[in-house]
């Protein structure tokens, strides 16, 4: 399915957006790498400059904020790059005002952040000058990114939506599909958006980024009230057990897809396999021992705000000491400093961590070893290694997705394959399955492999 010619109207996105004349399809290897595709899509006005929805298949909700980079870094775009990575690029596109909904579809072996619906707000912290966000959901209080909402300028909402994706049996594919193909396609709700102005307005990208008139009070109710209720739908371990049926998730996905003016289709290829490449770094001794360290004294279920403070403070100290531990071993380990470290409060498993690392490393790697430290907080980063029916099955369950869905602007993919989080071995014939699927939904691609030297069109 071919788009109208460039530089022509797409009358479906209020009859002021360019539209690319076949599906730009952008290939990278670390998942940060899509965002200047993103930006450089705002910047010729194919993608409108506010109110993004972001439809994000990973096994990672990649939804973390550099902790300290200072909230203005977004206003200079070569800046920000510069300071993000695989776990932190998103919400700062959602700070600079492009980025209004997320809609997170994950496998069933990603649990990182609870079904359903969350509406928060991310602004700049008044104290400190960092983006932070009111979201209470453990992956935020983990990484100490909670804030009040009265402690937050420059305030966006954001709505996000967090969906189950199971594997559809494959013997059962070709009767869903065909149900499927007989759908209408829905479309994105355009002509009852007042005037259009966020996506027709001749304003830089850059230029609405700068505090908004509105109030806080009305900020905050547009944060609690921008979507409709999702129905949730339990995560399930069991490979057959679908719990939330796919064309269940097309209407919800498609519902979130109506608050925005336009839509970013992204693809981590971990989605349909996935790796925590820490556990082949280290044994599984040291790996209980970084847990252990590392890990995060939830909140009462029902804390008070004063509560989430304690929590967040008691907890931004915690990586502080760690972060500050293993930045002297990397200058001395002798056992003075050793000891010296594993005086701190719950600090004690450190020296048995770095007499086995010792025994079988010349010399540890010690920022590595924090690295993965981070990651073993209030739960462990996924790890499934799919089979060849569980990745079909996934392909299966994502083309029932899309044809039932409206075509996207563009399509950003992440192989994520050199840092292991997408098995090696499998990276290439999985690119290959989404690559023929998005051309089987969507007709011809015009496809940049932006991780080699080529690019084609399909």
């Amino acid at each position: 399915m071919s788009g109208p010619a460039a530089g022509g109207r797409d009358r479906s996105r209020g009859g002021c957006l360019r539209a690319y004349p076949a599906l730009p399809v952008w290939v990278v290897e670390d998942h940060q790498d899509v965002l200047p595709f993103i930006y450089r899509a705002i910047g010729s006005k194919h993608l409108p400059a506010s109110n993004i929805s972001f439809v994000h298949l990973d096994s990672h909700p990649d939804l973390l904020i550099p902790v300290n980079m200072p909230a203005d870094t977004v206003f200079d775009k070569e800046a920000l790059f510069s300071e993000l990575s695989i776990e932190n690029w998103i919400m700062p596109a959602v700070y600079a005002g492009h980025i209004s909904q997320v809609v997170w579809l994950h496998p069933p072996w990603a649990q990182q952040i609870s079904e359903g619906k969350h509406n928060f707000l991310i602004g700049k912290d008044i104290s400190t000058t960092t983006i932070r966000v009111t979201g209470t959901d453990h992956y935020f209080l983990s990484d100490g990114l909670y804030v009040p909402a009265d402690q937050l300028e420059n305030q966006k909402p954001l709505n996000l939506h967090v969906i189950l994706i199971n594997p559809t049996e494959v013997s059962n594919s070709q009767e869903e599909n065909g149900e499927v193909a007989s759908a209408k396609r829905l479309k994105l709700h355009t002509d009852d958006i007042a005037s259009t102005a966020s996506a027709c307005s001749s304003v830089a990208p850059g230029d609405f980024d700068h505090p908004s008139l509105k109030t806080k009070e009305v900020q905050n109710a547009s944060a609690l009230n921008k979507a409709e209720t999702l129905s949730e739908c339990s995560a399930s371990s069991s490979f057959r057990n679908s719990k939330c049926p796919i064309k269940e998730v097309v209407k919800d996905v498609c519902q979130v897809l109506q608050k925005g003016n336009a839509y970013v289709l992204d693809i981590d290829l971990d989605f349909f396999s996935v790796k925590n490449p820490f556990k082949e770094m280290y044994t599984q001794t040291e790996y209980e021992l970084l847990q252990e360290l590392y890990n995060f004294k939830k909140p009462h279920r029902n804390a008070t705000e004063e509560g989430l403070l304690d929590c967040v403070e008691n907890r931004v100290h915690q990586l502080e000491d760690l972060e500050a531990a293993f930045a002297d071993l990397c200058d001395n380990d002798d056992e003075e400093t050793l000891q010296k470290w594993a005086s701190y409060p719950g600090m004690k498993p450190l020296v048995q961590l770095v007499h086995s690392l010792k025994t079988r490393m010349e010399s540890p790697d010690y920022e590595m070893v924090h690295q993965a430290g981070l990651t073993c907080d209030y739960m462990e980063l996924p790890h499934h290694v799919s089979t060849e029916e569980e990745i079909e099955g996934l392909i299966q369950s994502l083309k029932v997705l899309l044809k039932d869905m409206p075509k996207p602007t563009l399509v950003t993919v992440a192989r994520s394959s050199l840092d292991e989080y997408c098995p090696s071995e499998q990276v290439d014939i999985i690119q290959a399955k989404v690559l023929n699927l998005l051309g089987s939904v969507y007709g011809t691609l015009d496809v940049h492999l932006d991780y080699s030297s080529t690019s084609s069109s399909l």
